[in-house]
């Protein structure tokens, strides 16, 4: 699932680079949101009661999510990933020796407003996307999806209503010639992850 054009634009290195620091060893800081980037591949210390739910692809999850609107009840599936190219890395980063050997990936998830009210803006049904590539947790790029093709812009979705449908995408770096990819998607802090798989080739 190789495309090289997965990007409209790259988005602003500098943004980007801040997730690729701790691939260089020198910076420990790390997105208020999301793990740090020399945490690939640690196990979560997290007690987890059940195991993980792994779906087919094409098969839909459900989850309930804490948004400023109160407990929304929203269905997901992971329709596709988009595997770039080193090509690609080098227009995305800033200090490509930082991601040498690295490519990025593009998750793009599918979610249906099921129950618990209208959504008024700036979703949260997205915020806590992995993808792991051969049983390892990649790096996150911050703010790469806002350019992926066919992926709709979350800052600009408003008054989300029950029954509409929006695809959230999450980008990540991972080793170039990864095999396996697996898309996890955790709802809610007491949920486990559903997780999809996909080969990349």
């Amino acid at each position: 699932m190789r495309n090289s054009l997965w990007l409209r634009a790259a988005a602003p290195v500098a943004v980007l680079a801040l997730a690729l620091t701790a691939c260089g060893g020198s910076d420990d800081s790390a997105s208020a949101d999301k793990k740090p980037a020399d945490a690939v591949g640690k196990a979560d210390t997290k007690p987890q009661e059940e195991e993980p739910k792994e779906l087919a692809v094409g098969e839909s999850a459900e989850g309930v999510v804490e948004e400023d609107a109160g407990k929304i009840t929203y269905t997901a599936v992971a329709k596709k990933v988009d595997v770039g190219t080193e090509e690609d890395t080098k227009k995305l980063v800033s200090d490509p020796k930082k991601a040498e050997g690295l490519v990025p990936v593009v998750a793009h998830l599918e979610y249906t407003l099921k129950d618990g009210g209208v959504v008024p803006d700036y979703p949260s049904v997205n915020d806590d996307v992995e993808i792991h590539a051969d049983g390892q947790r990649g790096t996150i790029l911050i703010g790469a999806s806002d350019d992926a093709q066919g992926c709709d812009d979350k800052n600009e979705i408003e008054n989300w209503k029950k029954g509409e449908s929006y695809v959230l995408c999450e980008t990540y770096m991972i080793p170039v010639g990864a095999k396996e990819l697996q898309v996890h998607w955790t709802a809610n802090d007491d949920a486990e992850p559903a997780i999809w798989k996909f080969a990349t080739s």
